[in-house]
């Protein structure tokens, strides 16, 4: 499947591992992916999105163990205090402790079974619009089609399926 991505679509895939060795996480997940389709492409800011305020979104979301603004803003409705939670989290265990970071080092990191899900989406949508390459757009339609917190993460930024599929719309009509 690899041999069907754009070159921009196959640096997002490379650049999720730099992105997962760069947090010590034993994984690739769709959070990283997501990164670095904001580092490696400018897809995002066409949609509106600067980089590196979704950067600082998914730093805020990894900080807090995956949880997106809506978790966070849920919990809060039951009167429990997500932000307090991290901060003492993090006073016993360390800054970023609730992130994830497992692993120490260079080597291989598989990608986790929603990341490999969000690649296979990928194809599938470049298919049903009639791409014989994947591209960094089709990427980002299946991370806003996939249930998870990169969709979440995106729409709070107004980023969804239909915003990405008018995009890829008119990539194919010019």
């Amino acid at each position: 499947m690899f041999e069907r991505f754009s070159h921009e679509a196959r640096e997002v895939v490379v650049g999720s591992r730099r992105v997962a060795s760069d947090e010590a996480a034993a994984t690739v997940d769709p959070l990283h992916l997501l990164t670095s389709l904001a580092r490696n492409t400018g897809v995002l800011t066409t949609l509106g999105c600067p980089a590196d305020e979704l950067a600082d979104d998914l730093r805020r979301v990894r900080r807090r163990g995956g949880m997106s603004d809506a978790d966070v803003e849920a919990l809060s409705g039951f009167g429990i205090d997500v932000e307090h939670i991290v901060e003492r989290v993090e006073q016993t265990h360390g800054p970023g402790a609730l992130s994830g970071g497992q692993r120490s080092g260079r080597g291989h990191r598989p990608f986790t079974a929603d990341a490999k899900k969000v690649l296979e989406k990928g194809l599938h949508e470049a298919i049903d619009v009639g791409d014989k390459r994947i591209e960094a757009e089709h990427l980002l339609l299946a991370l806003t089609a996939l249930p998870g917190v990169a969709a979440d993460v995106l729409a709070q930024r107004g980023i969804d399926y239909l915003a990405v599929r008018r995009l890829l719309e008119r990539r194919q009509a010019s």
